[in-house]
């Protein structure tokens, strides 16, 4: 974990290396006061003339003006390393969430990676900022102070040495016992986080349907279980400070009592005032540099688990990845399933998708029909390897989609998922997320074919109208359109229409129909819809049935053949569909009589 976290560093290298080197400097200084202020004292008492005295003052103030020298510029590399690092750490996490495929986003979750790219980071910056400077610091002021405190009183520094064992052995006891709170703790934030998240995400939803009761008591719920955890770790941890206290004063009742009666009793021969003073200021700064050690300890063990977190996302590779000698052009837009069976995770209790056995020609228009749950759209996202199939095999171009690099075989493959998804910017922008390059003819007929301009002329900006995140400033139905207009940009070899005409009206949907079939005519289209009137016209229909292909052929051989599609025509289409049957029966007595 160390290891991956560490190559984040990068470019803040040399602060984090300085550091740790500008804080020596500053603690050797800072342990030389107490000696020099030692020899003041014995100055004074040896009633050394004024100009002796102003020396060594102006030799301490010097001491004290170069530590802080250190330490000001310690606190500098300090910073510029830890926040640093922490923005590496964020773009690192940020680029590897990009190449997951969706198996391994499902599998993290979407408020478990906020949380991770967020608190998670803080806690590590934290934690990284007191690891390169206090617990460096903290240290060596130990060893230098008990060093200096050896030297100036002798055998009354080892009470110094004595209550660390106690110390120790409490912060251990405190850090084991709170370790696994805190793991518990993460898991709670990503609760709160899809908590907050879902509700913002449905924000519509529960005001149309008063829910917001019922959200904010979810909500408060998750937050009472993340207060209930830290409340018990605080309590437990703050222990720490009251063991500390108990130990300091214990120390100096020692010393004080014992450095006291050693003066008297040897009127300075064995340790003299300026001594005395000496080890007291030692004693001060070694207990001071332990319970700053405690803090060290309790913050990294915060970062701890947030830490194996990050090295998680950072460690992962994604399940979908490009081969060696990876094919980058798509020939064309025919497509084959073979025997393909998906589920989603690798241990799926039941297959999505069963036995598919399909093939389209290139520039062939099929339609996919079904009801809710019926894996239409799981189908689709097995072609640009959204996902991955379990077990047979998908062919683009007579090629298996795993011998593609992953970027070109998605650039050859443009598709509407049925959440349509804008970005905030303008409507040019977000147009040219199909094709970065394009001109302002080439968005405004696109924009066209996908019966989207209209309406984009009706705004005072027209295509520089912008455009709210998630789209929230426009209607489902130009969304819709919008994001078709997006895929049309990319001129791709397949173009992949999941349900994305639902929010527009018959009339709208047979103009974004027409204008596919004029504008891409060697493109293989695939228009997923719940509405029949949506695929009549498509040259084949798929019709799906609980992950397995209930039947294929034309809208009339639908009808008259699968019970499903005649269902679902019925119940949109009963009097039309008796015209349209009587028309049938007189046909087919004409061709009786004529026979």
């Amino acid at each position: 974990m160390i290891k991956t976290l560490a190559r984040s560093i990068r470019q803040y290298k040399r602060a984090t290396i300085a550091t740790p080197l500008l804080v020596t400097g500053e603690v050797l200084f800072e342990v030389l006061i107490p000696f020099g202020t030692a020899s003041l004292i014995d100055q004074v008492k040896a009633g050394a003339p004024l100009p002796a005295l102003l020396t060594s003052g102006a030799l301490l103030a010097l001491m004290a003006l170069i530590s802080l020298a250190f330490g000001a510029a310690a606190g500098l590399a300090c910073s510029k390393a830890s926040v640093g690092f922490s923005r590496n750490l964020r773009i690192d996490m940020f680029h590897a969430i990009q190449t997951f495929d969706f198996a391994t986003i499902d599998r993290f979750s979407n408020s478990s990676l906020v949380t991770r790219l967020t608190t998670d980071v803080q806690n590590v910056q934290m934690a990284f900022m007191m690891i390169i400077r206090t617990a460096i610091r903290a240290p060596l002021m130990i060893i230098f102070s008990f060093t200096m405190a050896y030297i100036m009183g002798g055998w009354l520094s080892f009470i110094f040495l004595a209550v660390t064992p106690i110390l120790g052995i409490s912060l251990f006891a405190i850090i084991r016992y709170v370790h696994p709170i805190f793991k518990r703790i993460f898991h709670r934030y990503d609760r709160l986080n899809e908590s907050a998240g879902e509700n913002l995400a449905a924000i519509r939803v529960v005001k149309s349907y008063v829910r917001e009761d019922y959200e904010i008591q979810k909500f408060e719920t998750a937050a009472e279980e993340v207060r209930r955890d830290f409340t018990r770790v605080e309590r437990v941890m703050a222990l720490n400070a009251p063991i500390m206290n108990f130990c300091w004063y214990a120390v100096m009742v020692f010393v004080i009592g014992v450095g006291s009666y050693a003066i008297i009793d040897t009127r300075g021969a064995l340790i003299d005032v300026g001594q005395f003073s000496s080890l007291i200021s030692y004693g001060i700064q070694i207990l001071m540099s332990l319970m700053m050690l405690s803090m060290v300890f309790a913050l990294v063990t915060i970062a701890e688990e947030g830490a194996n977190r990050i090295a998680e996302v950072l460690t992962t590779d994604s399940e979908i990845k490009s081969p060696e000698n990876a094919r980058t052009e798509v020939p064309d837009g025919s497509i084959d399933f073979e025997d393909v069976g998906f589920c989603y995770g690798e241990d799926g209790e039941r297959e999505a998708l069963s036995d598919i056995d399909l093939h389209i020609k290139s520039g062939e228009t099929i339609g996919i029909i079904g009801s809710t749950g019926s894996a239409k759209s799981s189908l689709v996202q097995l072609i640009p390897r959204l996902y991955d199939a379990s077990r047979g095999t998908v062919r683009v171009g007579g090629v298996d989609v795993r011998d593609y690099d992953v970027e070109a075989l998605r650039d050859g493959v443009a598709m509407v998922l049925q959440k349509n998804v804008l970005f905030s910017g303008t409507i040019a922008e977000n147009l040219r997320w199909g094709n970065a390059n394009a001109t302002d003819e080439e968005v405004r007929e696109a924009a066209r074919l996908a019966q989207a301009d209209e309406f984009i002329q009706g705004f005072a900006d027209g295509y520089d109208h912008y455009i709210e995140q998630g789209g929230t400033n426009v209607s489902g139905g130009q969304k819709q359109r919008l994001c078709i207009a997006r895929a049309l940009l990319k001129r791709p070899k397949i173009l992949i229409l999941d349900d994305s005409t639902s929010a527009v009206d018959t009339k709208t949907d047979k103009l974004i129909r027409m204008g596919l079939k004029d504008f891409l005519p060697e493109t293989t289209k695939i228009i997923i819809a719940q509405r029949t009137s949506s695929v009549e016209d498509a040259e084949r229909i798929i019709v799906m049935d609980g992950g397995r292909i209930s039947g294929i052929g034309t809208h009339d051989e639908l009808l008259r053949d699968n019970e499903i599609y005649r269902e679902v025509y019925l119940s949109q289409n009963k009097q039309s569909h008796d015209e349209h049957a009587d028309g049938l029966n007189d046909q087919e007595v004409s061709a009786d009589g004529r026979n």
